[in-house]
């Protein structure tokens, strides 16, 4: 453990270059740069209020918005880093070729430096939470818990997804499909309720980004998060990245010979 602490203490400061990279590379020829960051969670916001809002008869509720904002942003931050995370062996083929660097840093870069612009993008919530009078309370404190779990569960998949990426293609086709069923099993745009009192409950509950952004969501609305799908969610997390780092650990010298 301590010779691994040691190690990626070691390339700490490639892994922030590559972090800046990767933010430069994202932005590279956009005259917006990183104010579509905040620019686009708004615009997809508007559109999904007056889509889902008229069709789940939620129009009249004015904290509908901060609710979809909410569950948009989180899912789209796993969902965009994992798909960065699966590509990045690949991407970085050429660098890999010519010269030694642990491996897990191309696919780790490519999740932190989404978490940054992610993180930034937060801004827009707390300028909605004003626009549609959601008044932060002392629960507010809370959403640091989903958030890290959110960044932990990603790392974890990131790492799983990097390593299957590398001997399977197709597997950046099918992360798509599962990314947008991960997407209406979490609850983004209408209310996990009803669903909730379903038979189609588990479809929620065993989703451990549903359970991160219902927490996140409690928190945002000034109320406690529930503990069972706190737990859930952590322990999930926790387990993703002992199983993506194995994983990935035990492949990443088999990398040269695929890509």
């Amino acid at each position: 453990m301590k010779m691994v602490k040691e190690k990626f203490w070691d390339y700490r400061f490639l892994l922030m270059e590559l972090i800046k990279k990767g933010i430069k590379l994202k932005y590279r020829r956009s005259y917006l740069g990183i104010l579509w960051s905040l620019l686009e969670p708004i615009l997809t916001t508007i559109v999904l209020t007056i889509v889902f809002g008229t069709l789940f008869g939620r129009g009249d509720d004015r904290t509908f918005p901060v609710y979809i904002l909410s569950g948009r942003l989180l899912f789209s931050y796993f969902s965009t880093s994992t798909t960065a995370a699966l590509k990045s062996i690949r991407a970085n083929q050429s660098m890999i070729k010519k010269v030694y660097v642990p491996k897990y840093l191309y696919p780790l870069s490519a999740i932190l430096f989404n978490f940054i612009i992610f993180l930034i993008s937060l801004v827009v919530i707390a300028g909605t939470m004003m626009l549609f009078d959601v008044k932060p309370t002392w629960y507010l404190l809370q959403i640091v818990v989903p958030l890290l779990n959110l960044l932990i569960l990603t790392v974890g998949a990131g790492m799983i997804m990097a390593t299957v990426g590398v001997f399977f293609r197709d597997m950046e086709y099918l992360w798509n499909v599962c990314t947008m069923l991960i997407m209406y099993a979490s609850a983004i745009f209408y209310d996990a309720a009803t669903i909730l009192k379903s038979d189609y409950a588990i479809m929620l509950k065993a989703n451990p980004l549903y359970c991160i952004i219902m927490n996140f969501r409690q928190a945002i609305f000034g109320q406690a998060m529930d503990g069972k799908m706190l737990a859930y969610s952590t322990v999930f997390a926790v387990l993703s990245v002992i199983v993506g780092a194995v994983l990935f650990h035990k492949k990443e010298n088999e990398f040269i010979l695929h890509i």
